[in-house]
């Protein structure tokens, strides 16, 4: 077909290949293309429903680096696939550490062999879980990849119900990831409990029926009542007032005469639990001060390294006005006044009002 476009004209496609080819052979080239693409289907169809039998006798990729399991497995014409990643004392990270089909087994050409990778070992120091609740300890071994085993419950009148008393591996013990860790969890105390007299007692006779009747002592203060004062150590008055209703959990605290021939000064016993931050460097120690004020100066409860985390158990003995400031890597974490001396106490002036540290 030929268009006329003025002078000019175009000649279509179909024209010139006729042109350019004999009649004769347009259908031998048809033909030969409709059996090439025939055959080639053929065989593609053949090639899915019956494998070539040709065998490949796998190697072994176990002890291999997973960039060196890939190279080889595709030298030898195989595809390899990573089916799971576990932790291993034995294999480094990210060496194989299992295969399927093993070493030996004979394969075809293309087949897929699946890849256990080691993750390693990674070392922590166990958490304190001592005193958190059950939630709070299990957000901890969460975070650690450590594996919560068994758990004990036990009777317990110094901590709460369903709070940790106890665990093992203890605090700051060596650990990996998938570590068992067994949980002791305070049951609780009794609902209310009746307040023993412990006045008019001696102070390590006090103690002792404390002990025995589950009370738990809080804050002993030794008072200088002067010269018609009673005896070291007497149990002069209790908080909460004996015969009176408290909770299990309730600190009882003590007032206790210093002897008749001491005055001046009020001297406090008290325990005190640190805990170290936890939202610090898992890895790392840190720089850890518990610092005490009182009448007598400024003194280091404890100067060292503790982890994130940490809890830090500490009877302190303060005289006067006192306070306790704790430090990590020397900024103030926090700060707890053990109590204040009442203004002329027993004929002087009471101490001067401690200001807040801002360094240890």
């Amino acid at each position: 077909m030929i268009t006329e476009t003025g002078d000019d004209y175009r000649q279509s496609p179909l024209a010139a290949w006729r042109e350019y080819l004999p009649q004769d052979w347009l259908f031998p080239i048809a033909l030969a293309l409709f059996v090439g693409i025939v055959v080639w289907f053929g065989r593609s169809i053949h090639d899915f429903v019956m494998p070539s039998s040709t065998t490949l006798m796998v190697p072994t990729f176990v002890g291999q680096t997973l960039k060196d399991a890939t190279t080889e497995a595709y030298r030898y014409g195989l595809r390899t696939q990573v089916v799971a990643r576990q932790i291993s004392d034995r294999y480094p990270k990210d060496v194989v550490m299992g295969q399927q089909p093993v070493s030996g087994s004979r394969v075809r050409e293309g087949r897929q062999i699946s890849l256990v990778v080691s993750n390693g070992v990674q070392i922590y120091s166990m958490p304190d879980l001592r005193y958190q609740t059950m939630r709070e300890a299990g957000l901890d071994l969460s975070h650690l990849h450590l594996q919560l085993a068994k758990i004990r419950y036990v009777q317990n009148d110094e901590v709460p119900g369903n709070h940790i008393v106890d665990q093992d591996p203890p605090p700051l013990a060596s650990v990996r990831e998938g570590t068992a860790v067994n949980l002791s969890v305070s049951k609780g105390g009794a609902a209310q409990i009746r307040v023993p007299n412990l006045e008019g007692q001696d102070i390590d006779q006090a103690r002792a029926q404390a002990a025995k009747e589950h009370i738990h002592l809080g804050q002993i203060v030794w008072m200088p009542l002067g010269p018609g004062g009673p005896p070291h150590g007497r149990v002069v008055r209790q908080m909460p007032a004996p015969g009176s209703k408290a909770d299990a959990f309730d600190p009882v605290s003590l007032e206790v005469s210093a002897g008749p021939h001491q005055s001046g000064y009020i001297v406090r016993q008290v325990h005190l639990l640190a805990s170290v931050p936890a939202d610090q460097s898992a890895d790392k120690a840190l720089r850890t001060q518990v610092i005490v004020t009182d009448d007598t100066g400024k003194w280091a409860l404890y100067d060292g390294y503790a982890r994130p985390g940490q809890k830090l158990d500490f009877n302190v003995t303060a005289i006067g006005t006192s306070v306790v400031d704790l430090f990590v890597n020397n900024a103030l974490i926090a700060e707890s006044r053990l109590g204040r001396e009442p203004p002329q106490a027993y004929g002087r002036p009471s101490s001067p009002q401690l200001e807040p540290s801002s360094s240890p």
